[in-house]
């Protein structure tokens, strides 16, 4: 296997990690094993020069960019791996972190302390506020990364993890986080999404609380976490999401 060559076209962003199937996502077998390949075949170096005192696999470093490329990588910390593609447009403020085989398309924004997890799929301009964690999934092979999906709002410290996608134009409010373990209550049709389901598009999610329903949890009043779809997008929720075309 050719692993390098695939990690030029990740970069490249001529091949990707996931790919839109239907309604969801499917990983890309093919890469995930190449980057597996990468990690395997690599020797803990140190870099030496600016990033003297950083040991890491030498075939792996952190990526360099320049103008010419269009990203704009605010100094201060940050750092984009080898195998991780970031589109023109893209905004990174200081430090935030994307991981091999990740995918940021253009105008999105990562903000400070966001992390984007290896092969995580970000699409166009997406906010990933300060603190957001993307999880990244390299194994199982065949499991889908974490997807956001184009016009999303990530808020502050959400974390989204173990694959779940996330559908255009979905609003995730401060302080939500999502996963394969917790179900989310979707108040506007009185219905309760399985276990690690997509969040529908347009959603609003917030974070929320459900009852513990054993006889101890009731006499205690104990609850537990829990993400509730409040609302759909509508004007007024997508005038509150405008980015200052200044700050770009």
């Amino acid at each position: 296997m050719d692993w390098e060559k695939i990690l030029d076209q990740l970069e490249e962003g001529t091949v990707r990690a996931a790919t839109p199937e239907g309604d969801g996502w499917k990983a890309n077998v093919e890469v995930k094993e190449a980057i597996l390949a990468a990690f395997k075949a690599g020797k803990n170096v140190n870099y030496g020069g600016i990033y003297e005192g950083f040991v890491d696999k030498g075939n792996l470093p952190p990526r360099m960019f320049d103008s010419s490329d269009g990203v704009r990588l605010v100094p201060g910390g940050s750092s984009v791996r080898r195998g991780a593609y970031v589109a023109k447009g893209v905004i990174m403020m200081p430090p935030a972190y994307v991981n091999i085989g990740a995918y940021i398309d253009e105008g999105s924004m990562i903000d400070s302390h966001a992390l984007v997890g290896s092969c995580a799929q970000i699409g166009k301009n997406v906010h990933l506020s300060a603190g957001v964690q993307i999880g990244g999934v390299l194994e199982p092979v065949g499991l889908s990364p974490v997807v956001v999906e184009d016009d999303c709002f990530i808020g502050a410290g959400s974390v989204i993890v173990e694959g779940i996608l996330v559908k255009k134009r979905a609003v995730i409010a401060p302080g939500v986080t999502l996963s394969k373990s917790v179900p989310v209550y979707d108040a506007v049709n009185e219905e309760i999404l399985g276990k690690g389901a997509a969040i529908p598009e347009g959603a609003v999610v917030v974070p929320g609380t459900r009852p513990i329903n054993t006889d101890w949890g009731i006499a205690t009043k104990l609850s537990v976490s829990c993400p509730i779809i409040i609302k759909y997008r509508d004007k007024d929720s997508d005038a509150s999401l405008v980015l200052e075309d200044a700050l770009r």
